[in-house]
């Protein structure tokens, strides 16, 4: 089962759409807020993102992350 970990802020309107793009697809996943705990704002830094959406996708065997809201991308790993 793949984990989905989107990192977001609430001033961001592609946060808001990846979000509701992800719930209407049936795909759970955990919201870590940059603006509410500094430490999801270091782990963002450190995946290399400037900006938010930055979302991960794990599996057993593999991590993908995806800049922005590209939801061709995140179709095609989630397997919609």
């Amino acid at each position: 089962m793949k984990k989905v970990i989107i990192y977001s802020q609430e001033t961001c309107p592609p946060c808001h759409a990846e979000k509701l793009w992800l719930k209407e697809n049936g795909i759970e996943f955990e919201e870590r807020d940059i603006r509410k705990d500094d430490q999801y704002l270091q782990e963002l830094i450190q995946l290399g993102a400037a900006a938010t959406p930055a979302t991960i996708i794990k599996d057993d065997d593999r991590e993908e992350v995806i800049l922005g809201f590209d939801q061709s991308k995140l179709a095609e790993i989630l397997g919609l």
